[in-house]
């Protein structure tokens, strides 16, 4: 039945538009986030497939909800809708952050809902060379690239320094914390991502007539905001950052956001993913190690009106009482992780 009233809702959606909807859902459940991948590319071609219409007669709009991943999927993603569509829209439910941002700007309209947030897209780096996280040795911690340049910031326009020599020790400062390579994957990551926001104005916008305008956008959503997490609803999206595309959802705004929640309902995005309680739940006091039953849990959708693909986990939890605390020591055994047809 939720699959029916999904389906019910899209239809609804696709009538009042004139067009194919295609839902693009990552799961943002506290402990159990999926971000965005190339793997998904893959599965949003066989939708677009379906739809079998010529070019010019085809309006395709991107249901989307996601807290990012993978920079390189959204350049990807909107010029392959746009081989199959002559108008491309994103409708944003609820959470477009990033990564999704980034896709919402290569679209002709991005459609938000009230609850509808975008976000920065200035990107936080992961590579081999990033320092340890001090909570846990054994991982590195993500760099984000707005700390590193108001890190700079702060040194010039907060402490006044700006002869040459002492800015080289403030940058000898960070590069004995940060390893240089490392600092150096934050720079060429903020360049991609300003170009990627370029290129993808640039589908819709005129160029050389909006260059200027396209630059303030970029400026305003890679460096203006300083902090990664600001979530940007639709009038300042408008007001502030300047996209020029960006619309209310009007007379779908009820199904738009009808339609998050069946797939928030599916994903359980509500409940954060707590292994320790839900192991207790079964096995109250184990004094002996115990596996659970296996367990599925939904990460992602991508559907259409002709079909319906799941991202989903396989898993188990295995625990046992500590001797000497008590507790219980819970560990996540991952077994299978892929897409599915329904």
């Amino acid at each position: 039945m939720a699959k029916a009233e999904r389906l019910k809702l899209i239809q609804e959606i696709q009538d009042k538009r004139g067009s194919n909807l295609i839902s693009y859902i990552t799961s943002t459940r506290n402990g159990m986030e999926l971000p965005m991948a190339m793997d998904s590319i893959r599965k949003i071609y066989d939708h677009l497939r379906l739809i079998n219409k010529p070019m010019a007669e085809t309006k395709i709009d991107l249901f989307i909800h996601s807290n990012g991943g993978d920079g390189t999927v959204p350049w990807r993603l909107v010029t392959l809708i746009r081989e199959y569509a002559e108008k491309f829209a994103v409708l944003v439910p609820h959470k477009a952050f990033s990564a999704a941002t980034l896709t919402a700007l290569g679209a002709d309209e991005i459609v938000m809902h009230p609850m509808g947030m975008l976000g920065p897209t200035d990107p936080t780096v992961t590579n081999p060379f990033n320092p340890p996280d001090p909570s846990n040795p054994g991982r590195t911690i993500g760099i984000s690239v707005e700390d590193v340049t108001a890190y700079i910031a702060l040194i010039k326009e907060d402490a006044g320094i700006n002869h040459e020599e002492e800015l080289v020790q403030a940058f000898k400062i960070l590069a004995d914390k940060v390893h240089p390579l490392a600092l150096g994957s934050v720079k060429r990551f903020l360049s991609q991502s300003r170009m990627m926001a370029r290129k993808l104005l640039a589908l819709h916008m005129k160029q050389p007539e909006d260059s200027h305008k396209i630059k303030e956008i970029v400026d305003s959503l890679t460096s203006k905001l300083f902090y990664h997490g600001h979530p940007i609803n639709r009038r300042e999206a408008t007001e502030q950052v300047g996209l020029p595309h960006v619309i209310d959802a009007g007379d779908i705004e009820d199904q738009m956001w009808n339609l998050y929640l069946e797939y928030e309902r599916e994903i359980r995005m509500e409940e954060p993913f707590q292994p320790a309680l839900e192991f207790a739940a079964q096995f109250p006091n184990p004094a002996a190690p115990v596996t659970a039953p296996l367990a599925t849990a939904k990460l992602g959708y991508i559907e259409s009106k002709n079909r319906t693909d799941v991202l989903s986990l396989d898993y188990q939890l295995r625990g046992q009482q500590h001797p000497a605390t008590g507790g219980v020591q819970v560990s996540t055994i991952q077994l299978r992780q892929g897409w599915q047809t329904e």
